[in-house]
């Protein structure tokens, strides 16, 4: 019976401690010459594969390499639970495999739901049990972070000898409920409900001083001690607030609303802040708690499309506020403004570029929009927004003009096409209005529409961009192919622009309202474009590749780069998710041939 068998790697991690010697106890090793075939394509098997030693090709039907499994990767449960491998398997060399018994593992998937979903022959249904699986994880995240992740409250300070009076004014003026009080040595803390206890209750007069209603028992943590830390001191002590320290001075309060915000986020506090912005400081610190929000979002566990939609919508109110604050009168009277690409889909999170524009009713003064253009854009610098590097902005007068003139630039780009021309069509496309007149977004959206209505070359040669970037056939040889290989798989460019721009180019062909590329899935689905089955997989693919990219994304952020955002190593993947790229990457595979059957893309 093998001993070494690893039973902490996915998906045998998911599996109790009976079940997993259950397991160990039923397994046999096997031994595979080079080039010997170990599994044929249809075929049934009586045994589910891990490689012990060694390496396995599997092979598509033409006989090309898909993948190459190493140690620890498995192979065959289509033969096993569904009568059929769905590949050729070949030693690479001299392989040793673990052979767990078909039966075993039937009874295994039966009792543990989440062990089965490495088991299930389509995506979205893994990806439902995976997420169950993972439940709970988020709260753990949470409660490991830094006090300094949360929003602390700055502190402010008040004299002993100052009035109950003077205490309320300055909680007002620096917008905070707590203050603390100096009192010769000791150092005390006064809350607004005490104040209010003191006249309301106590009757006690406006000038009495503060330090006979403040408090001097004060618990303090520093904050690089946890959350759960905090936790701990605020039930031990019986305390609402904590001061927080830094190097042994104060360097903020913490309530415990405030731990409650890094477990439900403070998203619905954030569109105050920006209401109440008075100048641009105000805003860059808004912007700042949107993209902290993003990874405290994430590390609770929370889909990563709701904290597109959540991440979107407080974008847009912070877009729509810089308008509002730095527009010219000229300019917000006849002004729309909009953004484009991912952040118009609402699926933008972790901040890569700025897709926006300025569409205007007619002619405004010169200086105005000018003033307008370099402002915006150093606006938007200032919050963290990188530029654009197609200079899609409104800094840029293409996307900054009269929607007459710039209806005329969308007319030129369909019909008299140059390389850039689709990607400016598709990027318009996605655009939503978040400031402004918009009617003016509405019209030149329904004059593209009108363009595009029935020109079967324009919008072939639209969707031709999908294969812009290598397919998944040539991704599956370079990124699955060989075990050891180091070079990272660029999951926007090999899995979500082939969904996005696909979906893209089926909305304008069905004049699609919906600018979401799940939403936009959903209404084809609805039109009977896709069956059921397909859609679902084609919305799991997306959210995984969105998801894995998230965490790509996150750790760049960390590490203060955004080099290498997008790029995923296999090493760096668990068995489990590298099962899940190459499910996902052959939903895409099928996606692109759908699209280029569709539009006949092998006559161009």
């Amino acid at each position: 019976m093998p001993r070494s068998f690893d039973t902490r790697s996915p998906p045998f991690d998911r599996l109790g401690e009976a079940e997993a010697a259950e397991l160990v106890a039923a397994l046999d090793i096997g031994y595979f010459r080079a080039a010997e075939v170990i599994l044929e394509r249809g075929a049934a098997s009586e045994h589910f594969h891990v490689v012990l030693k060694g390496q396995v090709e599997e092979l598509d039907d033409d006989g090309h390499a898909v993948a190459v499994l190493g140690p620890k990767e498995a192979f065959g449960s289509r033969a096993v639970v569904h009568g059929g491998a769905g590949a050729r398997y070949v030693a690479v060399e001299e392989t040793l495999t673990y052979l767990i018994p078909r039966a075993t593992l039937l009874a295994l998937m039966h009792k543990n739901p989440g062990f089965a979903a490495f088991f299930y022959s389509d995506l979205s249904r893994k990806l439902a049990e995976v997420a169950r699986a993972d439940h709970g994880q988020g709260i753990d995240g949470v409660l490991r972070a830094r006090i300094a992740e949360a929003r602390l409250r700055p502190p402010s300070f008040i004299s002993a000898a100052a009035t109950i009076r003077e205490a309320g004014r300055r909680m007002a003026e620096v917008d905070s409920n707590a203050l603390f009080v100096h009192d010769g040595e000791r150092v005390g803390i006064v809350t607004g409900m005490n104040l209010a206890k003191a006249v309301i209750l106590d009757a006690k007069p406006l000038d009495m001083a503060v330090r006979d209603v403040a408090h001097y028992e004060i618990v303090a943590v520093d904050e690089q001690d946890f959350v759960f830390d905090a936790l701990i001191a605020m039930t031990r002590h019986n305390k609402r607030r904590l001061m927080v320290t830094r190097d042994g001075e104060p360097s903020g309060i913490l309530e415990d609303i405030d731990i409650l915000g890094l477990f439900a986020g403070n998203s619905q506090l954030i569109p105050g802040r920006i209401d109440r912005a008075r100048g641009l400081d105000d805003l860059t610190a808004a912007a700042a708690d949107i993209q902290s929000q993003v990874e405290r979002l994430h590390r609770q566990g929370v889909r990563v499309r709701d904290i597109a939609a959540i991440t979107s919508d407080l974008n847009r109110h912070l877009f729509a506020k810089l308008f509002a604050m730095i527009a010219p009168e000229s300019i917000r009277s006849s002004g729309c403004l909009i953004v484009m690409g991912s952040e118009g889909r609402g699926e933008q999170t972790i901040r890569t570029d700025q897709d926006n524009g300025l569409l205007l009713a007619g002619p405004v003064p010169a200086a105005d929009l000018e003033r307008f253009r370099r402002e915006f854009q150093g606006a938007l610098a200032g919050f963290g927004f990188p530029p654009c590097p197609g200079n899609v902005m409104v800094s840029n007068p293409i996307w900054s003009q009269p929607v007459d003139d710039f209806v005329a630039q969308l007319r030129r780009w369909v019909r008299m096409p140059d390389a850039e021309s689709p990607m400016h069509l598709g990027i318009f496309f996605d655009a939503v209005s978040v400031a402004g007149n918009p009617e003016l977004l509405a019209r030149a959206k329904a004059e593209f529409i009108d363009l595009m209505a029935g020109e079967t070359a324009a919008l072939a040669h639209f969707a031709q961009a999908i294969d812009q970037f290598p397919g998944p056939g040539g991704v599956f040889g370079t990124i699955l192919a060989t075990v050891g290989r180091e070079e990272p798989i660029d999951i926007k460019k090999s899995g979500i622009f082939p969904i996005v721009h696909g979906i893209r180019s089926l909305a304008i062909e069905k004049s699609l309202s919906e600018t979401g590329t799940v939403d936009r899935i959903e209404r084809l689905r609805e039109q009977g474009f896709f069956d059921e089955a397909f859609a679902r997989e084609l919305e799991g693919a997306f959210g995984w590749f969105v998801g894995l990219r998230l965490k790509s994304q996150i750790r760049a952020h960390l590490a203060g780069t955004t080099e290498g955002e997008s790029l995923v190593r296999l090493s760096d993947l668990s068995t489990l998710d590298r099962d899940l790229l190459r499910d996902a990457l052959r939903v895409v595979k099928r996606f692109r041939d759908i699209v280029r059957n569709h539009y006949k893309l092998g006559m161009f």
